[in-house]
């Protein structure tokens, strides 16, 4: 194989111009870059990664029956992601929307309504201040989009003789599920499969988007829906692809990789949400992938309120870093795509950090988007959920103490 063509990603790397001048921002948008395998070979995308069992192209045999037996069955496949405001004038409803979900206040509804109210008016101005550094509003339904159009001809390969059709839920932004149920309803699926864009299961994500959808949807079709998919070999090497491909661009400087997590209370870590179990295992996957070499970490970003959170924070772990005289490269593990929490948070605020705490050098992995091998493996996740009724893993079971798993959470559903 002479090369690989590939599309390279965005990354940003700081570099030091010197103690009194700070850093050199470099934020690349490349072409088309033409990727040559040495001396990466392993990171090659394959037609089987390891541990996925057989290739999509035999996957046709393992199917339920009552699917192949049908004439062309008509599969809706939905995808579910947080959401975000798509202009300044729904920065407002979006927090309120947020806010409002009892999976994030758990408070009575007389209680929780007037407070979300009254975060997202406290929380407007410097809100919209930050979703105008991407723009003017957040870029996560395009990137879904994307992943959408880049998922559907991988997954007719991979199921023929159906009609597969991909549909978009956000949760507190548009399209709302509620919308969106309607439209899968008009479609007449004979096979439904819900495929939240979390691979690492919680309370405060996954399970209420699925519960937005069992409440919301009417309409014909067995449900197949996807709970976690945690280990999945295309979700490990698209991370291993994407932090290799950063470290090399920025000529491999010394770095502790940071694994850098959406954060969680503990107080819900500690309920039996899986959560913070099914992060270190693909941390630990991930890094694995990568090879002994690597000195890396596992971090929280985005804590907010007075609660106690999973530790240690992704800025603690910079500062740490700093003290060390050590670079990081941080990767967000527990996002598929860009958003505040990356392109605001990471890209800004922590990259300032860095340059406070004396960090020399800070790079950020992009988030596996529409990488390969992470589009191949979510479509034989999808493919394995259509073999099995209800709500399950794409992957090992959580262990007996995550007594609120996706598994026995949600698998109240209606098939």
């Amino acid at each position: 194989m002479d090369g690989l063509t590939l599309t390279m990603p965005r990354w940003i790397i700081l570099i030091p111009e010197g103690i009194d001048r700070g850093f050199r921002v470099h934020t690349r948008y490349e072409p088309p870059y033409r990727y040559y395998p040495k001396p990466l070979d392993s990171f090659l995308i394959r037609k089987e990664p390891e541990g996925s069992g057989e290739g999509l192209e035999t996957c046709v045999a393992t199917l339920s029956k009552s699917l192949m037996n049908k004439p062309n069955p008509r599969v809706a496949v939905v995808l579910f992601n947080l959401g975000g405001p798509d202009g300044p004038r729904a920065v407002r409803p979006f927090l309120e929307a947020l806010f409002s979900d009892p999976a994030i206040i758990s408070a009575p509804w007389i209680v929780r309504r007037p407070l979300a109210a009254l975060i997202a008016r406290v929380r407007e101005r410097s809100a919209i201040a930050n979703y105008a550094v991407m723009g003017g509003g957040s870029p996560i339904l395009a990137e879904t989009r994307a992943q959408a159009q880049a998922l559907e001809p991988v997954l007719r390969e991979a199921i023929p003789q159906t009609t597969i059709k991909t549909f978009i839920a956000m949760r507190y932004w548009q399209p709302l599920t509620a919308e969106v149920a309607a439209e899968v309803a008009d479609f007449g699926p004979d096979e439904i499969v819900l495929a939240p864009l979390y691979p690492q299961f919680s309370t405060t994500t996954t399970a209420s988007s699925l519960a937005a959808w069992d409440e919301a949807y009417q309409g014909p079709g067995r449900v197949h829906a996807l709970c976690c998919w945690y280990d999945n070999p295309g979700l490990i090497e698209a991370h291993a692809v994407r932090i290799q491909w950063t470290w090399e661009a920025a000529g491999r400087p010394r770095v502790r990789l940071l694994f850098s997590a959406h954060g969680l209370p503990e107080k819900i870590a500690s309920s039996g949400d899986p959560y913070q179990w099914q992060v270190e295992a693909t941390c630990a996957l991930v890094a694995e992938r990568l090879g002994p070499s690597w000195d890396w970490q596992i971090c929280y970003q985005s804590r907010v309120g007075p609660l106690k959170w999973l530790g240690p924070s992704t800025p603690e772990a910079i500062e740490a870093a700093g003290n060390e005289g050590i670079g990081v490269l941080i990767d967000p593990i527990a996002f598929v795509s860009e958003h505040i929490e990356t392109l605001v948070e990471l890209d800004r605020d922590y990259a300032e950090l860095a340059v406070r705490h004396g960090v020399p050098a800070y790079l950020r992995a992009p988030v596996v988007g529409i990488e390969p091998n992470f589009i191949e493996g979510l479509a034989g996740a999808i493919r394995r959920a259509l073999e099995r009724v209800g709500v399950s893993p794409d992957g090992r079971p959580c262990p007996t103490g995550s007594t609120r798993c996706g598994r026995r959470l949600c698998g109240g559903m209606a098939p």
